[in-house]
Parts: structure tokens; C-alpha cells; sequence
């Protein structure tokens, strides 16, 4: 009987730096170990309108200290009935010491159930790719709504899906 080659699911690539992990591999990193590579995380907040027109809005991912967050996608969907009287409900956060909104959803486009994601029709990235820049260090990421102007109303809750990556 002839000997069978045996491939494990994780292995190093011969002749080369490369570390593979097949399908049905799996990589654990034991503790204290560091994978320095940029990982996606996702959030999903639901944000009641209250929270959305209150002072400085609902805090999505809040400040870590000696982190700054680069926004990889964003999306909103309006709960319980289309998004009214409002100008536009934004991520809020900061940028070179200042205010920054990463996006900007018009409520035009916030109709109950929709999925409204950045750079769609009504919903305003920054220009020359500014919203895909790593922000601050030591800052946090909210919603709320338009700065001044009036309040969110007719839909109950916003929901906020963030694809993110913290650096250092």
C-alpha cells in the first residue's frame, strides 16, 4: 500500500513567507500573542431618536486611549417609520482637532427599512476619500443629527452599521 500525502490546513507555503490557512483551517493566537495586520470589526447600534437629537448623539464606538479609528463602510436604516423633519442624521467625530462628518444622510433618503450606505444617492461622503481616513487618536465616533435646525422625527430608532479598523 502506497503511503498517502497528508496536507494540513494550516501550513507554510514552501520556499516562501507566506502562511496559509486552508478551508476548514483555523488560526488561534495563544495569549499575549500580536497579529499585526489591519482586522474589519463591525457594529450594529440602534439609537433612539431621542438619542440621535440629543447633545452630541449616541455614541457608537467610544475614545480609546492611544487608538484612532479609520471608517472602512457605513450604513443607516431608519426604524419605525421614515426619518423626518430633520435635515440629514451624520456620523459624528473628529478630524484634525475639529468636527468632522464622515457621513451625511439625508433624511430624504432615510425611508423606514431602507439600507442607505456611504456614497449612495442623498447620503454625502467627504471629498477626496477624507471619510476613509483614520481619525483622531483618543476620540469617539456617535450619530446625531444635523448640527442646529430641527429634531428627528416620525422614526423611533436609527440603526448604525459601522465596518471599522482601530491603528495605532
Amino acid at each position: 500500500m502506497a503511503d498517502a500525502t497528508y496536507q494540513p490546513k494550516v501550513y507554510r507555503r514552501q520556499g516562501g513567507e507566506e502562511f496559509v490557512v486552508a478551508s476548514g483551517g483555523k488560526l488561534t493566537p495563544e495569549s499575549g500573542a500580536i497579529i499585526q495586520a489591519p482586522i474589519v470589526l463591525q457594529v450594529r447600534v440602534r439609537a433612539t431618536a431621542a438619542e440621535v437629537n440629543g447633545a452630541g448623539g449616541k455614541e457608537i464606538l467610544p475614545a480609546v486611549p492611544g487608538y484612532k479609528y479609520r471608517i472602512v463602510d457605513a450604513a443607516m436604516i431608519a426604524i419605525g417609520g421614515a426619518a423626518a423633519t430633520a435635515t440629514s442624521v451624520d456620523l459624528v467625530t473628529t478630524l484634525s482637532a475639529g468636527a468632522s462628518r464622515p457621513l451625511v444622510i439625508a433624511v430624504a433618503a432615510l425611508s423606514e427599512n431602507t439600507l442607505v450606505r456611504m456614497g449612495a444617492t442623498n447620503a454625502v461622503i467627504l471629498a477626496a476619500g477624507a471619510s476613509f481616513t483614520a481619525r483622531d487618536a483618543n476620540t469617539n465616533i456617535s450619530v446625531q443629527k444635523q448640527s442646529g435646525g430641527s429634531n428627528l422625527a416620525t422614526a423611533t430608532h436609527i440603526d448604525v452599521l459601522l465596518s471599522y479598523v482601530i491603528e495605532a
